[in-house]
């Protein structure tokens, strides 16, 4: 494949996380990066070997040797950091939740089409090999008709009041926290697997610090848990600490989810578990290269990943053998490497989450924030 350069823009927990999963493709080089300040720019292309830096997206965007753009900052800038590089001819790759509201994310799809641009949304998590086979597992029919899909998704990096992100700040985030960050990837994966939409929802939100103080300096996400409070403010927060979400998928299945960011002791525990008629799944990302399959009556399962036994398709979304582990950094290799193969031939199948996806998911945000705010349950 041809040599592609792409840049980065955003140079925080995620900045760091695009950049190292891209050098891995051997064929796409980071040759810019923008941050919010020229030294935390220049700092972070010290760091990871980048030639250019800048902290004016501009510089980036006039530079027509750049094909491609990553999306990596808080999503407040989402939008137009996303319609000012598909208007500068850019493929662009936008960090989830794609943008503060509805009408923004559906602007964004109508201008990649008329732009006939390549896009894409980061729901990472979908890539897991184990979860690949998992789709195709339901699309083959092993678990028969889906009935019941539950679980959470668990974290516990802001228990405290003087935990602090950019995320707390609905002016930086939108009006949902937890479940814009991580709920959304909740609803995204039960969708991807499942292949059904989710019709209905009856939401609860919940948040119980109302007011956090706020550290006079940046502090880069999960990060700081021990740093000490040092010189804070204090500051009203007005976003989701706790979110829970009843809802029905498709025309009959049924399933329910709970997304914290206030559980002590889990670090990032997304769980899910899908029920068919014939058989059913549990898997947890904190151990992402096993999956259970459970039986009613034969012994249950747990399987390991191994691509040599998977379904074919599924097979393709892992590039090490049985007994290597592949996780979170593999699951966004695995979205770039599908990601820059339609970057350098645009003929080649789309095999990522775009941004109809992505306008999926900020409809599905808007449902669920009506539910709450209505105490009832709401059509999508």
């Amino acid at each position: 494949m041809r040599k592609i350069k792409t840049a980065i823009v955003g140079t925080g927990f995620m900045g760091k996380v695009h950049a190292e999963q891209v050098r891995r493709l051997g064929n796409v080089e980071v040759a810019a990066v923008v941050g919010s300040r020229p030294e935390r720019a220049k700092k972070f292309a010290e760091a990871y070997g980048v030639p250019f830096s800048t902290d004016k997206l501009d510089d980036v965007l006039k530079e027509k040797d750049i094909e491609a753009i990553h999306i990596c900052t808080p999503n407040v800038d989402h939008f137009p950091q996303s319609r000012a590089a598909l208007n500068a001819g850019k493929a662009v790759l936008c960090e989830k939740p794609m943008t503060m509201t509805v009408a923004e994310a559906r602007q964004l799809v109508e201008l990649a089409k008329e732009k006939n641009a390549i896009n894409c949304v980061q729901h990472n998590l979908r890539y897991y090999p184990v979860l690949q086979q998992v789709r195709q597992m339901i699309a083959a029919g092993d678990l028969g008709e889906i009935l019941i899909a539950q679980g959470t998704y668990s974290q516990d990096w802001l228990l405290y009041d003087t935990d602090w992100n950019w995320r707390v700040d609905t002016h930086e985030n939108g009006r949902l926290r937890v479940m814009g960050d991580i709920g959304s990837h909740w609803m995204d994966m039960i969708q991807h697997l499942t292949g059904l939409p989710i019709t209905a929802v009856c939401a609860d939100l919940a948040t119980f610090h109302k007011t956090r103080r706020r550290p006079k300096g940046s502090v880069e996400t999960f990060t700081g848990k021990k740093s000490g409070v040092g010189d804070t403010e204090e500051f009203a927060v007005d976003s989701d600490d706790f979110g829970a979400v009843l809802l029905h998928l498709g025309e009959r299945a049924r399933g329910s989810f709970t997304v914290s960011q206030m559980s002590a002791g889990r670090k990032n525990r997304f769980y899910f578990e899908i029920f068919g008629t014939k058989a059913g799944i549990a898997w947890n990302q904190e151990q992402p290269d096993t999956l259970w399959v459970g039986h009613r009556n034969e012994p249950n399962e747990l399987i390991v990943k191994d691509a040599s036994l998977f379904y074919p398709e599924a097979a393709k979304f892992a590039d090490l053998p049985g007994g290597h582990s592949e996780g979170y950094d593999d699951s966004h290799k695995q979205v770039f490497k599908n990601f820059y193969a339609r970057v350098a031939d645009p003929a080649v199948p789309i095999n990522y989450p775009t941004f109809e996806d992505g306008l999926r998911g900020m409809i599905l945000l808007d449902k669920v924030a009506e539910s709450s705010a209505r105490k009832a349950w709401v059509e999508v």
